[in-house]
């Protein structure tokens, strides 16, 4: 799970282009949206089409997407989960 967190991390920081953050500057336990790293919606949808194209995942209603995105842990949680077997 700690391989998966780190991976999210540097994604994360690659897809919404947070070049004054490193990936030991985020708390897998702090909130994603609204926390220290000022996620939007907007940001929110550049994750989605990240997880769907990176891990083969869907996130395609509101209650997900807060469960999912309530921290990075979470987000590890439900792609390690959810993941298409044959996903590395």
């Amino acid at each position: 799970m700690d391989k998966l967190i780190n991976e999210l991390k540097v994604k994360i920081i690659d897809t919404l282009n947070l070049t004054s953050v490193e990936p030991a500057g985020i708390d897998a336990e702090a909130l994603l949206v609204g926390g220290e790293l000022g996620l939007d919606s907007i940001d929110v949808l550049e994750l989605v089409m990240m997880i769907e194209k990176d891990y083969g995942l869907r996130i395609d209603n509101k209650e997900l997407g807060i469960r999912v995105f309530a921290s990075l842990k979470a987000l590890a949680e439900y792609i390690h989960q959810n993941r298409p077997e044959t996903q590395p």
